[in-house]
C-alpha cells in the first residue's frame, strides 16, 4: 500500500477496492453536483504527482488506469508518467492497459469495461540520495495500488511556496503531451513553487463549492483563469455573470484576505471571441474520425445577454479595477498576454478549443515571465 503522505497535489484521496484514488476536489464538494464530467475531471490527478526522498536505483510503481476510448475514433494515446529525480526529467513511461471507459459522444453515453492493474518498471536511477517525483497522468483516472524500490522511500514536504490555481481544460492540460508539460505545471517548475491544481475540465463555472474549497486551502498565491467555460456551456447571461464572479472572489477572500490574487481571462480562441456559445461537437469531423468543436451561438444572441471572450475579458477587467479600491492584492492578467491572435496565426488550436504541447509551453513560460519573474502582476509573492 502507498504511504498517502507521498502523494502531493491532491486534496481528497478516497480508498478504492484496489488502493488510492486521488482526487482534486473534496468529497463534500463532489457530492453537490453529480456531473459525470466533472466527476471525472477531478478524479484525474493533473499536478499530483509521488514525492519521496530515497537512494534506490529501481522502483515500481502499481497502478490502475481508467482509459477512454471514444466510438468511432482511433484509440487514445497510453497516459504518461513524468519521472523526475532532483528536478530534472529522468524518464517517461506509460502503463498500455487497465480500465476502459467508452463514451459515445453522439449518443452522450459512457460505460466501463473492468480492467487489471500494471506495473510501471523504474530502472537504472542514478545512485546516492535523491528526490523523486513522479508526476501522474494528468488525463487520465489513476488508483495507486503499491510503490516498491530496493531502497528505503521517505516522504518529504517541498518546503516551497504554494501556488493555488483553478481553470478550465486548458488548465488541467488538454491535448498537453505529458503530465510535467502542462502550462501550470511548466510555470511552477522555472518558478520553483509547489503547484495544487484545480484546473478542471469542462467546469470553471464559478461554482460555489469550488471558490469554497480554494478558500479553505493553504495558498501563498491563488489565480483563478475565467470565461472559455461559460461561453462554450452558454451558462450565464451578462447581467448574472459579474456578480457570480463577485462572490467567487468573496469567498476565496474569506480565507485569504490579503493573498496575492490573480484573475485571469481567456485566452485568444478564434471561435468564440465574438460567437456565444454553447459549443458543440462538429458532427461531420467526428463521423471522418476527427474532434473538432464549433461554436453554435449567433452573434445577435449578444443582445440577449450572451457572453463572448471579448465581453468577458472587458467585465474582468472591470471587476478587477472596481474592487482593487479595497483590495490592492487583486490583480488581472488578460489572457491574450499568455497566448493571442498572433500567437494563433503560428500555432492554432488543433480542435479550435484547447492548445498543443507547444503552445502549453509557451503560456507557462509566459505566466512564469509575466506573474513570478518580473512581479509586475503578483508582487512579493512567491
Amino acid at each position: 500500500m502507498i504511504n498517502q503522505n507521498l502523494i502531493h497535489g491532491a486534496i481528497d484521496i478516497e480508498q478504492t477496492a484496489d488502493g488510492l484514488l486521488p482526487y482534486r476536489l473534496p468529497a463534500w464538494a463532489r457530492a453537490q453536483c453529480p456531473d459525470p464530467q466533472l466527476a471525472m475531471a477531478a478524479s484525474q490527478p493533473s499536478g499530483v504527482r509521488l514525492v519521496f526522498q530515497t537512494t534506490a536505483i529501481s522502483i515500481e510503481l502499481d497502478t490502475l488506469p481508467t482509459k477512454r476510448a471514444y466510438a468511432g475514433m482511433a484509440a487514445r494515446p497510453d497516459g504518461v508518467y513524468d519521472l523526475y529525480i532532483d528536478g530534472a526529467l529522468f524518464r517517461q513511461l506509460s502503463a498500455p492497459a487497465g480500465k476502459t471507459m467508452h463514451i459515445d459522444m453522439a449518443a452522450g453515453t459512457a460505460s466501463i469495461t473492468p480492467g487489471t492493474p500494471q506495473t510501471l518498471h523504474f530502472s537504472d536511477l542514478s545512485t546516492g540520495d535523491k528526490t523523486i517525483e513522479i508526476w501522474l497522468p494528468h488525463d487520465e483516472t489513476t488508483e495507486l495500488i503499491d510503490l516498491r524500490a530496493n531502497a528505503t522511500i521517505m516522504p518529504i514536504t517541498s518546503g516551497k511556496r504554494r501556488w493555488l490555481h483553478h481553470g478550465s481544460s486548458i488548465s488541467q492540460g488538454s491535448n498537453a503531451a505529458s503530465p510535467s508539460g502542462i502550462w501550470p505545471a511548466v510555470a511552477a517548475r522555472q518558478a520553483g513553487v509547489d503547484l495544487m491544481n484545480l484546473g478542471l475540465s469542462g467546469n470553471a463555472l464559478l461554482d460555489p463549492f469550488t471558490a469554497r474549497t480554494m478558500r479553505d486551502l493553504p495558498a501563498d498565491l491563488i489565480s483563478v483563469k475565467m470565461g472559455i467555460n461559460l461561453v462554450n456551456t452558454d451558462l450565464l447571461r451578462l447581467r448574472a455573470f459579474a456578480p457570480a464572479v463577485h462572490g467567487f472572489l468573496d469567498t476565496i477572500r474569506d480565507g485569504h484576505p490579503a493573498t496575492p490574487l490573480l484573475l485571469i481571462s481567456p485566452v485568444y480562441c478564434p471561435i468564440h471571441e465574438d460567437t456565444p456559445g454553447p459549443c458543440l461537437f462538429d458532427l461531420p469531423a467526428l463521423g471522418e474520425g476527427r474532434l473538432l468543436f464549433r461554436a453554435a451561438g449567433k452573434r445577435s444572441d449578444i443582445r440577449q445577454g450572451k457572453l463572448t471572450l471579448r465581453i468577458i475579458r472587458e467585465q474582468l477587467q472591470a471587476i478587477v479595477k472596481q474592487r482593487q479600491a479595497n483590495d490592492p492584492n487583486l490583480h488581472y492578467l488578460d489572457g491574450t498576454e499568455l497566448y493571442g491572435a498572433v500567437d494563433n496565426a503560428r500555432l492554432p488550436l488543433p480542435d479550435e478549443l484547447h492548445p498543443d504541447a507547444a503552445t502549453h509551453q509557451l503560456i507557462g513560460e509566459r505566466f512564469n515571465e509575466l506573474v513570478f519573474q518580473s512581479g509586475a502582476f503578483v508582487r512579493n509573492a512567491c
